[in-house]
């Protein structure tokens, strides 16, 4: 797994996802968004921490992208659902977290398997 792939597909992603985020509306701009763009920053510090880590740490990381990402979802689906996120938005943004979890989950079986 290339790491740097996963750094720049991760940034490019991040600025399309605060573009959303910056026009959500006042009264959900301290609750969701903020936890949509910390999430966001996590996963990042995520991948460079793993990119520097051992090989065990790197294993435990690397799952706790995973987690962050399923959190990711779960948070952009309740921003859809209360039409902060249009539909093609949205589903941008559920394909982009899936192919993070493919990159995330390659990573991490090449970690555990060597």
């Amino acid at each position: 797994m290339d790491e740097t792939k996963l750094y720049i597909f991760w940034c490019n992603f991040m600025d399309w996802l605060w573009q959303r985020t910056e026009s959500f509306p006042k009264t959900c701009r301290y609750t969701l968004s903020n936890r949509i763009d910390n999430l966001s920053l996590d996963i990042l510090e995520g991948i460079v921490e793993a990119t520097y880590s051992s090989k065990e740490r790197k294993v435990v990381i690397l799952r706790e992208m995973n987690l962050k990402l399923e959190k990711m979802r779960v948070i952009l689906r309740i921003a859809f659902q209360r039409k902060h996120l249009h539909s093609q938005s949205f589903s941008y943004a559920s394909a982009q977290l899936q192919e993070a979890g493919r990159m995330v989950g390659g990573w991490l079986k090449n970690r555990e398997e060597s």
